[in-house]
């Protein structure tokens, strides 16, 4: 089947029915395997047998498997044998959990979504061009393992991504807020916070100080982005004037250079609250950095026609936006991160409800039909060569040109 006619219409559709009959026919095992994820959670670059129950659903798929991809221990790329010229397309698998919500994010079905759209596909590949990967991407929740495979070099080849998210609507073209993750420590002196305050400098104050001027600073951010923190350390009693305090925080907004400079904004605030209490502030960024993603429309437009025949009709979007490191293998090439509904009515994720929400059997129809239709996205860049000009061209006016000098 030749890349840019698909043989003709009926045969690119043929190939995707068959797609959907073996994802149909693989669909108790692959929720078995989205189960065995959710009751199993693990941290990011902790998720070993999470990558390990995947690689081996691919090797027996017959996909060849590179375990602890770009020296990352829990990534694991799987290459289709069947290479012919054509798009190099990337199926991306998350399986992360959070610290004490276990699976409230979902990963356990992008990773099944992943590994079940690869094993519709893997039986017919081989009349099919281009090379078809799978990326296991471990730690989105704040580790950036996408970052690591990029600086890697692994989406160097790579002509499209995409990966499905579950959520409480359906959605083809959301973005995604910038991050950077931000920890601020304060040294001030102890005393005997009684009988001699005064001798003191009080470092919880000038955290406190810091979270009191960010308050005040929100009024004055763009609608969307977002500063957020915790105070991690506040001292050891309350008879001791707080030598050492510390907090860490979150700064998103839409646009790059828009999340960079609240980053100064708020170590504006840490350098007042510093001033204000004589205590010595040290001011670092910790932790992720993930950029905003930038949906490919010619991708999304793609994925939306599938996954409406599918049954799930894209939504309206509510709420606000999360991060994640989607964002930057968007920017390296043209790449998707759509959601789909996974519950009834409006269910945050991150939130225990959200956790149970990716075990029930409206999770399972949503994982079917979401591999469904990224087989479906990979056989039309494999069959359809305007499609793929397409991205490519958007990617490169939108993408691109952001690096550009003004």
């Amino acid at each position: 089947m030749d890349q840019g006619t698909g043989g003709s219409a009926d045969g690119k559709q043929a190939v995707t029915d068959q797609a959907w009959k073996k994802i149909d026919a693989l669909s108790q095992e692959l929720w078995d395997l989205a189960l065995r994820i959710h009751a199993h959670p693990e941290l990011g670059f902790e998720e070993h047998q999470a990558a390990a129950w995947l690689s081996e659903a691919l090797e027996k798929g017959g996909f060849r498997v590179e375990r602890g991809a770009g020296r990352v221990p829990t990534a694991f790329s799987a290459v289709h044998p069947a290479k012919k010229p054509g798009p190099r397309v990337a199926i991306l698998a998350e399986y992360d959990a959070l610290p004490e919500l276990g699976h409230a994010c979902g990963h356990n079905l992008i990773a099944a979504i992943a590994v079940g759209a690869a094993l519709g596909l893997a039986p017919f590949k081989k009349d099919l061009p281009g090379t078809l990967v799978v990326f296991g991407t471990p730690a989105e929740e704040g580790g950036g393992g996408k970052l690591k495979l990029i600086q890697a070099g692994l989406f160097r080849d790579v002509d499209a991504a995409m990966m499905v998210h579950p959520a409480d609507q359906t959605l083809v073209d959301r973005g995604s807020l910038a991050i950077t993750e931000v920890g601020i420590e304060f040294h001030g002196k102890a005393a005997h916070a009684s009988s001699e305050p005064d001798k003191g400098i009080n470092a919880l104050d000038a955290v406190i100080q810091t979270f009191i001027g960010l308050n005040a600073l929100r009024q004055h951010i763009r609608d969307g982005a977002r500063v957020h923190g915790i105070i991690t350390h506040g001292g050891q009693k309350p008879n001791i004037v707080p030598e050492h305090a510390a907090a860490r925080f979150y700064v998103r907004a839409a646009e790059n250079a828009y999340r960079d400079a609240l980053v100064e904004k708020l170590r504006g605030c840490a350098e007042g609250a510093a001033l204000a209490t004589g205590a010595k502030l040290e001011f670092t960024l910790i932790g992720h950095e993930y950029k905003a993603i930038r949906p490919n429309q010619a991708l999304a437009r793609a994925f939306a026609r599938h996954i409406e025949a599918l049954g799930y009709p894209v939504e309206t979007p509510e709420g606000g936006m999360g991060s994640t490191d989607m964002g930057d293998v968007s920017w390296e090439v043209p790449a998707i991160h759509p959601y789909i509904r996974i519950a009834p009515g409006m269910v945050p994720g991150h939130s225990r409800e959200f956790c149970q929400a990716a075990k029930s059997e409206p999770a399972k129809a949503a994982m079917l039909a979401a591999a469904k239709a990224v087989a479906a996205v990979c056989v039309d860049l494999w069959t359809d060569a305007g499609l793929l000009r397409q991205a490519q061209a958007e990617f490169q006016a939108t993408v691109k040109s952001a690096h550009r000098p003004a």
